[in-house]
Parts: structure tokens; sequence; C-alpha cells
């Protein structure tokens, strides 16, 4: 299974690992946060160096309950780090985690070589035309409503079906606007309760019936810290234990705060299943 990033062919039968960068102030997990440029360079090389094969950056808070901010604010937290970042790394595949068209424009044109919408292009009409004509891949997350109103919208009759099929649909329209390069994210925590969370853990290998690379993004989230009665900096062997079950289901990229446990755990599933 690969990508084409930057020109580049990205083997993604074996997992690899996302890092993340927060240019947010309140994000839910606070050492994620910088707004600092030279911070953010340090927190990269680390990634780096510990394996991470993307950096995503982030420039919105979508933790429930969070308030949007506007355009500009968006543009002037993302882009100067994400330019700093290329200059400094010019072989880093940058992913821009955005829901806005302008923004994943601005930032593929400073050096983000990937666009992460958790709205799959439904929040932001021209979000999809903008991909195509951009050619650089798209990563297409579930979820309902918005920060502010999704905790509200978490009912399903059967969550991983409808996590399937919503994917699914948004494949078929992806490929039709002559996106290819295509990552599929199920969307833990985004109108889910923690019960529709492990249910969809549970059932996660379904997701393979798509033929795309499955990402998972559940680092320090609440359903990890709510269900050990912690909180997000106390979250990493949980963290560590999910990463491993949906590396078990066929996940391929892990989405994470913490670059080094992650390649831990893709390290010893590799050696369970024999794939060095």
């Amino acid at each position: 299974m690969f990508i084409n990033c930057k020109g580049q062919l990205i083997n993604l039968t074996k997992p690899c690992v996302m890092g993340i960068i927060n240019t947010t102030p309140d994000s839910f997990y606070t050492l994620s946060r910088t707004q600092i440029v030279d911070d953010a360079l340090a927190r990269a090389s680390q990634m780096l160096n510990e394996g991470a094969t993307f950096i995503d950056i982030g420039g919105q808070s979508t933790r429930p309950g969070a308030e949007p901010v506007g355009e500009d604010e968006e543009l002037q937290r993302v882009i100067p780090i994400i330019e700093a970042i290329a200059k400094e790394f010019p072989n880093c595949f940058i992913s821009i985690d955005t829901n806005r068209a302008a923004v994943a424009k601005a930032a593929v044109g400073v050096g983000a070589s990937l666009v992460n919408d958790i709205s799959g292009g439904d929040d932001d009409l021209q979000m999809i035309e903008t991909v195509s004509k951009l050619k650089v891949p798209f990563i297409v997350m579930h979820k309902k409503g918005n920060p502010q109103t999704m905790k509200e919208q978490a009912h399903y009759n059967d969550v991983a079906l409808e996590v399937f099929d919503y994917l699914a649909t948004k494949l078929v329209q992806l490929k039709a606007q002559g996106i290819c390069d295509i990552i599929i994210d199920p969307g833990f925590g985004f109108a889910k309760t923690i019960e529709h969370n492990f249910e969809l853990m549970h059932k996660l290998e379904v997701l393979k019936q798509l033929e795309a690379a499955v990402l998972i993004g559940i680092s320090r989230k609440s359903m990890i810290w709510k269900t050990l009665e912690t909180t997000p900096e106390n979250a990493l062997h949980g963290t560590t234990t999910l990463n491993t079950l949906a590396l078990l289901q066929g996940a391929n990229i892990l989405r994470v705060h913490d670059v080094k446990p992650a390649m831990d755990c893709i390290a010893m599933m590799g050696k369970y299943v024999g794939v060095d």
C-alpha cells in the first residue's frame, strides 16, 4: 500500500508514525502545544530522530467544546512553523491539520505535503477541489457536527457500520474528483461516546475492506484517561495499549504525541507478526 507524497512513494504496508504539533493555546494535551518557532523546530527534530514519517501541524483545537478561531489567526499560527520546519527538514512530510481550503493551500505553498481534514471536505466546500488541484494526499475523517455540537450528535444504531458507510462514500467522491492518495480516519472521540469508541476499536478491522490506508488518532484521548480515571498527561500506557490493538487490526499510521513509544509498539508488533 503506497501513497505519493512530494513525488515519493511511501510504503504504508509497514505501519508508520505521525507526530503531533499543535500551534494552539488550548489543545487538550498541554505538552503538545507551542506557538514558538524554535520550540516547534526542536519538537519536530526530536520526532523525526525518533522515527516519525509525518509531522501533523494544526492551528485549531478540535477537542469537544473548543471555540473556533478565525482564518487569519489560524494562518498566523501554522504558516511560520510549517515554513520553518520545511526549511530545516526538507525531506520531512508535513501534514496540515485544517478544515479550511485557504489554510490548506497556503500551508502546501510553504512546504506542507498532506492535508488532514477532520471534516473530509464537509466544512469547506472548496476543500476537495483545492486538494485535487494541489495533488497532495488527503486524510479524511469521520465526525458529526463540530466541536461545539458533536457531544449531542453521538447517536448510532451501529457506529462501526455508519463510520464504514461514510468513509466508503467519501472514497468514491474523492476519487471522482481526481484525488487518488487517500488516508481514512475513523475519528475516535469525534461525536462518539467512550462506549462508541471501544466498539469502533473492536470492529476496526472492517475498514480494511475499503482498501485504503487507515490512520488511528487515539493518543491520550478521553476514551483512555477517563477509563483509567486519570489525566491526558498520564495516559501514555493506555495509548500504547490501544495502538497495539489498532495495529493488530491493520492500522497503517499511528497519529501520536509520543513518537518513540509508538515506534517501539510498531517494532514489537512487527516481530510478533514476523515482518521486519
